[in-house]
């Protein structure tokens, strides 16, 4: 058995035939495991942070865990475009073991989020293996729907009354028409960032991110981009992908003054409709946060975690250098000790 470990550059990985392989549309479950999506987000958003990928084979088994190097330790690479960060394997049942062989290449504190369930359950057993304190606790809500077959009228259905009676009186009205294109046009991005810009939502962190990933969803076949108009004027506008049987609600916006028509819940209405009819998804995914007119749309919720873990032999070997990381850990042993925070996660697999 040859255990290899490596840092490679998510440029390089792309010429990497397992880790491309692992780690490309069609293989992944959504956009936040491809290379081109961190390679993306790390030119336009993580910057000067660098980037890389952790990896380790073994035996035809190969994970990466794709972290972002700080000035204080390191992170996963991700943001808050992402809706998920993890480590990505093609053998889960040894994905503990690898982990434990990157973490002994690995000194500087670790802050990983957001995390599904199984795999902070992952790395909190290889981080242990390998002689580290790791904590996970709650950092995200994620609302989320499994249709398991239903068409949309049957789904529809089962909404909340409120929100049936709502779509049905506006749609009765015809003052609003939404229209879904799967198509990047100039025009109808610029309406989006117009609406967007006009919002209450705070200003877009990264318009050159999110402009950048809808034109290759575009090129892919995935993007699904509505805007609902009120007299030709556009009023609201919602980024959406599909890829892997889901349904990704990236972005959604629409302007105050026309609140009263409710377009933005027309749009949403009508993308369902699309992406379950038309598209034929399993699953829709509203990304993080648990805002509570997301349940109206979504049936389930699941928690997105977060991991910070400290290597002790490293603390204990250059205390100096780690001054900064004694702190940190004085507070997680703290919330260890309080309850608010826990070893591992509760068994799942989400």
């Amino acid at each position: 058995m040859t255990l290899r470990v490596y840092h490679a550059e998510p440029e390089e990985a792309q010429a990497h035939p397992r880790l491309g392989a692992l780690m490309r549309r069609g293989q992944a479950a959504g956009p936040f495991d491809r290379l081109d999506w961190l390679t993306l987000l790390a030119r336009e958003c993580l910057t000067p942070a660098r980037p890389f990928l952790a990896v380790a084979e073994e035996d035809g088994a190969i994970l990466a865990l794709p972290l972002l190097q700080g000035p204080h330790g390191l992170s996963a690479c991700a943001n808050w475009y992402s809706f998920w960060a993890r480590p990505l394997t093609n053998a889960p049942d040894r994905a503990p073991a690898l982990i434990a062989a990157l973490a002994r290449t690995l000194d500087a504190p670790l802050d990983f989020a957001p995390l599904p369930t199984r795999e902070a359950g992952w790395m909190a057993q290889g981080l242990r293996a390998a002689g580290w304190l790791a904590m996970v606790e709650p950092a995200h809500m994620n609302r989320h729907l499994a249709l398991e077959g239903r068409d949309f009228a049957t789904w529809w259905a089962t909404r909340p009354g409120a929100l049936r009676a709502t779509v049905r009186r506006k749609s009765r009205q015809g003052q609003v028409a939404c229209r879904i294109t799967t198509t990047f046009d100039e025009a109808d991005w610029a309406a989006f960032e117009a609406i967007y810009a006009a919002s209450w939502k705070p200003q877009e962190a990264s318009p050159a991110f999110l402009r950048a990933f809808a034109q290759g969803e575009s090129a892919a076949g995935a993007l699904r981009l509505g805007l609902a108009t009120i007299e030709g004027e556009p009023v609201a506008a919602q980024v959406w992908s599909v890829e892997a049987q889901t349904a990704f609600i990236h972005k959604l916006a629409h302007r105050p003054q026309a609140s009263r028509a409710s377009p933005g819940t027309l749009l949403t209405a009508a993308l369902m409709r699309h992406v379950i009819d038309i598209d034929r998804v399993a699953h829709v995914d509203f990304g993080t946060g648990d805002d509570p007119y997301k349940a109206d749309w979504m049936d389930d919720v699941r928690p997105r975690w977060r991991l910070r873990a400290h290597n002790p032999r490293a603390l204990i070997r250059a205390p100096l250098r780690h001054w900064r990381d004694w702190p940190d850990l004085a507070r997680g042993l703290a919330r260890l000790a309080t309850g608010r925070t826990r070893l591992a996660p509760p068994p799942g697999d989400d």
